[in-house]
C-alpha cells in the first residue's frame, strides 16, 4: 500500500496482506460495515453457515437468514496458522477499506483444485468508501431509523424501474397502511433494462416525483443472491428492516407461491404476512392492471372483466427503446421514460462490440478489416479496430502464449472495447480468443456499456492451415511453436454465437455484407440507400 493510501491508518497495516474484491464482495463488504447486515460483525463461519441452512440462525441460535462469506485466492492469504492474522480488503483504487481478523479458514476446490481459501472472522471498517455515482445519497442504517422514527415504514426494494403500476400500488399502500415510503434501489449489480445501478438510481428518483411527500429514498449496495427468489427475499427483507422498515412490498410476480402462501399474493390483501426467517412481514398489493376506462392502474377485482390493459412485457418495453419509439403514457411518467431513454438509447446510437474468434488463418483479421472499412465509408458509425496481432504488438507486449496470459490479453481487448461502446462507438475485434470463459468475460464487460455480437469464423482447420504462408502450422506441428491453438493448444468452438461465418465456402465480400445484415437487421445500423432489409426481428 501507498503512503498516501496508509494516511491516517495504523502503521502496521503495511505489513498485512492485502487483497482487492470483486464489486460483489465489495459491496457485501460495505454492508457489514454500514450495519445493514446487523447483529452480523464479520465472515460466517462454518458452524454459522450450517445453521444458516439448517434452520434459518447463527450458531449461537441468534435468527439470520442468509449467506455471508468471503473467498479469497489460494495465494491471497498464507496456509496456516489462522488464528490472529489478518488480511486487509481494499478498493480497486488501492484504497484500505477493512481489514478482517482471520478466524477460520476453509480451503474451497473447484475441479479437484484448490481455488481459494473462504475466510470467518470479524471485520473492522477503516475509512468509509467514497467512490460511485450517487455517492452522497448513501447513508447509514441508524441514521435513517432515526429520520423514520416509530411510525410504520413500507420499503420497496428493487432492482428495476418503478412505472405507474408500482407508483400507483406503492401510493395506495401508504395511505392504507398510514405509513412513510422508503425506496431503496439495490445498486450492486446489473439493473433491470436500465443495466447500470446509477440510471437505476435516476429513473427511482424520477419516480419519487409521484410518490407522497417525505419518500425518503436509499441507494444500498446489495448485489444479487445466489439461491433463487428466496434467497433474493430474505436478503431485502433484512436490508429493509435494518434500514428502519416495518413492511416491505413483495411484488407477486418476484416471489414465488411458496413464500407467499398462495398464488397471485391473494393471502397478502387482508394484511402483511409473516414469513418464517424474514426480520419484517411483507405486503403484497395483489393483481393490479390499467382501466382505460377511468384512466388508472387499480386492483383487477375492480376492473370490468376483459377492459383492463397489462403492463408491457420486459420484451415489448426494451423492444420501444431499442427502436427509439415513445413509451406509453398510461405505462410510465414521462421523467421516468426520459431516464430509460437517456440509460436505452435506440440501438442506432448505442454502443456496440462485433467480436470476432476463430483459428488463425480462419479470415477473420481480414472480415473484420473489410467491416471496418465498409462502416467507414457509409459514415453510420464511429469505429474502432482492435486486430489480434495489433493488440499483441502494442496493449499486450510482452504477454506469453499461457492460459493466463491469454485470458489477460483477451481482457485487456475486452476492457478497451466496452470503453469504445460506453461512449457510442462501435469496437472492432479480433483475435483468436479459444477460451470460452474469457469471451464470456468479454460479453459481460460490455453488458453495461453496449452491446456485444459474437461473430463465429469457424473456417475449417485443414483450410487454415493450407492458407498459413508465415509457416506457423508447420513449425507448430514439428515442436518449434508450443501452445499454438488447433495444434497443441484446444480452441472451444462458440456455443452463444450471433453469427457463423465460413470464408472456405463464401467471398470476404458476402461475409461482410452477412455482418452488416446482421446489424442491420438489429438496428444499430440504417440500411444504406437501395439496400434490401434483412427479414426478421433481432432480439438483443
Amino acid at each position: 500500500m501507498s503512503a498516501e493510501a496508509l494516511a491516517g491508518l495504523p502503521s502496521e497495516l503495511a505489513d498485512w496482506p492485502v487483497w482487492t474484491p470483486g464489486e460483489a464482495d465489495l459491496a457485501e463488504l460495505e454492508l457489514l460495515t454500514s450495519g445493514a447486515f446487523a447483529p452480523l460483525r464479520g465472515y460466517l463461519t462454518a458452524a454459522d453457515l450450517a445453521a444458516v441452512t439448517e434452520r434459518g440462525t447463527l450458531a449461537d441460535g441468534t435468527p439470520w437468514p442468509v449467506p455471508v462469506t468471503l473467498v479469497v485466492p489460494a495465494e491471497a492469504v498464507p496456509a496456516s496458522p489462522p488464528g490472529g492474522r489478518r488480511l486487509v480488503l481494499q478498493d480497486h483504487e488501492g484504497t484500505p477499506l477493512a481489514f478482517v481478523e482471520i478466524t477460520e479458514q476453509t480451503p474451497v476446490f473447484r475441479d479437484g483444485e484448490q481455488a481459494g481459501w473462504r475466510l470467518a472472522g470479524p471485520v473492522t471498517a477503516l475509512r468509509e468508501p467514497e467512490q460511485g455515482p450517487f455517492r452522497r445519497l448513501y447513508r447509514r442504517p441508524s441514521e435513517v431509523r432515526a429520520e423514520l422514527g416509530d411510525g410504520p415504514v413500507l420499503a420497496c426494494a428493487t432492482r428495476g424501474v418503478l412505472h405507474r403500476r408500482q407508483i400507483g400500488q406503492l401510493r395506495h399502500l401508504a395511505d392504507q397502511m398510514k405509513a412513510r415510503l422508503l425506496l431503496l434501489p439495490l445498486v450492486a449489480g446489473p439493473a433491470d433494462v436500465v443495466v447500470r445501478p446509477e440510471a437505476l438510481v435516476r429513473s427511482v428518483l424520477a419516480a419519487c416525483q409521484h410518490l407522497p411527500a417525505g419518500t425518503v429514498m436509499i441507494p444500498v449496495p446489495l448485489a444479487p443472491r445466489d439461491g433463487g427468489p428466496g434467497a433474493e427475499l430474505r436478503a431485502r427483507a433484512v436490508i429493509a428492516a435494518a434500514y428502519g422498515a416495518t413492511n416491505l412490498l413483495v411484488d407477486p410476480a418476484d416471489a414465488p407461491d411458496v413464500l407467499l402462501g398462495g398464488r397471485g399474493g391473494s393471502p397478502n390483501r387482508a394484511g402483511p404476512l409473516q414469513l418464517p426467517g424474514l426480520p419484517i412481514p411483507v405486503v403484497s398489493a395483489g393483481d393490479w392492471a390499467y382501466d382505460p376506462r377511468s384512466e388508472v392502474w387499480r386492483p383487477l377485482a375492480l376492473i370490468e372483466p376483459g377492459a383492463e390493459r397489462n403492463e408491457l412485457s420486459h420484451d415489448e418495453l426494451t423492444g420501444l427503446l431499442d427502436r427509439g419509439d415513445p413509451l406509453p403514457a398510461w405505462f410510465t411518467p414521462e421523467g421516468v421514460a426520459r431516464e430509460l431513454r437517456l440509460a436505452r438509447p435506440p440501438r442506432g446510437q448505442r454502443g456496440l462490440v462485433v467480436f470476432f474468434t476463430g483459428l488463425s488463418g480462419s479470415g477473420k483479421s481480414t472480415v473484420a478489416r473489410d467491416l471496418r472499412d465498409a462502416l467507414a465509408e457509409r459514415g453510420d458509425r464511429t469505429v474502432s479496430l482492435l486486430d489480434g496481432d495489433r493488440v499483441r504488438r502494442l496493449l499486450s507486449a510482452g504477454l506469453t502464449f499461457s492460459r493466463a496470459d491469454r485470458d489477460l490479453n483477451i481482457v485487456r481487448i475486452g476492457y478497451v472495447a466496452a470503453e469504445v461502446a460506453r461512449h457510442g462507438g462501435i469496437a472492432i475485434c479480433a483475435p483468436i480468443a479459444p477460451y470460452a470463459s474469457a469471451r464470456a468475460r468479454v460479453r459481460e464487460m460490455t453488458a453495461t456499456a453496449g452491446d456485444f455480437l459474437l461473430v463465429h469464423v469457424a473456417t475449417p482447420l485443414e483450410v487454415c492451415e493450407a492458407r498459413d504462408r508465415k509457416g506457423l502450422y508447420a513449425q507448430a506441428r514439428t515442436g518449434l511453436i508450443g501452445n499454438f491453438t488447433g495444434v497443441s493448444d484446444p480452441y472451444e468452438e462458440p456455443r452463444d454465437a450471433d453469427l457463423v461465418l465460413d470464408t472456405s465456402t463464401m467471398s470476404r465480400q458476402d461475409a461482410v455484407a452477412a455482418v452488416i445484415g446482421l446489424l442491420t437487421a438489429g438496428g444499430w445500423l440504417p440500411a444504406a440507400p437501395g439496400e434490401a432489409a434483412v427479414a426478421g426481428r433481432w432480439g438483443r
